[in-house]
């Protein structure tokens, strides 16, 4: 029988949330994610919300490398790594990544946040000092929060004078771990990684960056944040996922020294402890990595379609800070309001999510413009005008 208390605690909730407006409704669309999507209720939309960066979450090579994957190899591994879970493709894809992000070695997970909770507590120890930027997604702060062992702190966003402090006050630690995103995706905004290198080799800490937003839209080649300021192989450890610009599938990975990989394989509970990638995946983020490779137009266009709606979207009179990433958020401040505008673009055609508490924090409700290299011209026009008339 259901607990009085809790259901009557969760209505309240649920009926608060629905009478302030503040109530997030899960939209299901009837067919693949493109430049366009099919929305369930409204038919055909022009998708600015979805992480499909580089446009190949529906690229005919993915999708028929997705499906050798499940004729190879089946559905499921059927068991974790270090049992009967390992597959020859799972030693392909994390080959394929390590040389993609300029690391020696990388391990794959079913998920970034798997990755993140994984790696975080499996190498910081009793006696090491964590330093997590306060901006850091929030796989990283539930990563961090495992690490229970270690001693924990937040330095102020990107701000490298209050990073520097903590460092110089971290001596008697036994190792120092500082860890930041790549690229924001809240705020659009890119890490200050070369003065990040910087105090991290002067101070002899550790630097975890998970590039998720980062790599594939990121730098000339699609290589991430590191290649954007020339910092290729000179991360310490990188995590990312392969399901935003790389195929848009699932699954998660992080790369780094042979010995660190090792670590991992040997002690991280989300590898010990749940299954392995899909083949199916697997197959498909490998494919993709060689579009990519392949292709490097592909990011040219995307750099130029962020432009364009940077460029677009300030004419109109909307504020939104200079990035060159595919990011842009617009701030509303109140969510309700924020959810109201979302709807309304909708209703004109154009797919915009609005993000509000708990996903930010309360009174910077925002819309998430979300670029993509599959945007022709058409769909960026069009997109403009609904937002005029916003």
């Amino acid at each position: 029988m259901p607990n009085a208390l809790f259901e009557e605690r969760t209505r309240q909730l649920l009926d608060g949330l629905r009478h302030s407006g503040q109530f997030k409704e899960l939209r299901y669309l009837t067919g693949p994610m493109g430049p366009t999507v099919r929305l369930e209720g409204w038919g055909e939309v022009i998708c600015l919300c979805s992480n499909n960066y580089l446009g190949l979450a529906c690229h005919p090579e993915v999708v028929a490398a997705g499906r050798r994957g499940l004729e190879e190899y089946g559905a499921g591994t059927a068991s974790v790594r270090f049992i009967c879970g390992t597959l020859a493709c799972h030693r392909e894809i994390e080959q394929t990544i390590g040389a993609l992000v300029g690391t020696p070695r990388a391990l794959t997970y079913v998920s970034c946040w798997t990755a993140n909770e994984a790696l975080i507590p499996t190498v910081a120890a009793e006696g090491d000092l964590i330093l997590s930027d306060e901006l850091n997604h929030a796989s990283i702060i539930d990563g961090c929060r495992l690490a229970r062992a270690a001693e924990r702190q937040v330095y102020r966003h990107a701000d490298l004078d209050d990073l520097e402090q903590r460092l110089r006050a971290a001596s008697n630690n036994r190792a120092r771990w500082v860890i930041t995103d790549g690229v924001f995706s809240m705020e659009g905004d890119v890490a200050p990684l070369p003065g990040l290198v910087d105090l991290c080799r002067r101070y002899e800490a550790m630097l975890i960056v998970d590039d998720s937003h980062g790599v594939g839209v990121l730098g000339t080649t699609g290589r991430g944040t590191p290649e954007h300021f020339g910092l290729l192989g000179q991360i310490d450890v990188l995590t990312g996922t392969l399901g935003k610009a790389l195929g848009g599938a699932a699954g998660g990975y992080v790369a780094g020294s042979e010995q660190l990989i090792e670590l991992l394989v040997q002690r991280s509970r989300p590898s010990l402890f749940s299954n392995a990638l899909p083949a199916t995946v697997a197959y498909s983020a490998r494919a993709a990595i060689e579009v990519l490779r392949r292709d490097p137009e592909r990011v040219a266009r995307l750099h130029a379609n962020v432009q364009l709606v940077r460029q677009g979207l300030a004419r109109l009179g909307y504020q939104c800070h200079d990035s060159p990433t595919a990011i842009i958020p617009i701030m509303i401040g109140d969510t309700a309001e924020a959810i109201r505008k979302s709807q309304r673009l909708l209703e004109l055609g154009v797919w915009v999510v609005a993000f509000g508490y708990p996903v930010v924090p309360q009174g910077q409700a925002r819309l998430r413009v979300q670029v993509s290299a599959a945007l022709e011209q058409a769909h960026i026009d069009q997109a403009l005008e609904a937002f005029a008339r916003l």
